[in-house]
């Protein structure tokens, strides 16, 4: 038998060839999932804030959310506090990189509950609260530039003024 028959029955290496072949595939896998899931938790820590933000603004007064007027300036600027650092005099957002300007507060009235209820004698009928956050995503892959930067995590959470 020649010396090149068998070299090319030679086994040795064999495992360290198929594992040289195999690691870029499993880095792959590995940081799609490290990804995936930064930014699952990302998306998930926006709906918690508009949530809050909108409880928040569920239990303040009627008085600020006039129906066919424009909603208190500092009902307005509280409530995106809230939403962005969890509370009032928070200062440490609550995702990287939100700003107060990437949340927006509106408020619209439902006149179908004008007769019962706590909204009974209110005119217009009962404030209903929308809190809509939209920020860019801040990618853990982002910097070594394997991953498109222009990413946004949105959300939006509505709730009824209960005028407490």
């Amino acid at each position: 038998m020649s010396r090149f028959e068998e070299f090319l029955r030679d086994e040795h290496g064999a495992a360290a060839a198929e594992m040289a072949l195999m690691v870029p595939l499993l880095l792959i896998l590995m940081f799609s999932g490290f990804e995936a899931g930064h930014y699952f938790y990302t998306e998930h820590q926006v709906i918690k804030a508009v949530r809050e933000g909108s409880r928040y603004a569920g239990r303040l007064g009627f008085a600020n959310f006039p129906c066919g007027g424009s909603a208190d300036p500092t009902a307005v600027a509280n409530i995106q506090q809230v939403t962005r650092t969890g509370t009032v005099t928070g200062t440490e957002p609550r995702v990287s990189g939100l700003a107060l300007s990437d949340i927006t507060v509106t408020h619209r009235c439902d006149a179908n509950f004008t007769d019962s209820g706590i909204f009974k004698g209110t005119t217009g009928g009962a404030p209903i609260v929308l809190v809509r956050a939209e920020t860019g995503y801040n990618s853990l892959l982002g910097a070594m530039g394997l991953m498109d930067t222009s990413a946004v995590v949105q959300a939006s959470s509505e709730a009824v003024v209960n005028g407490i």
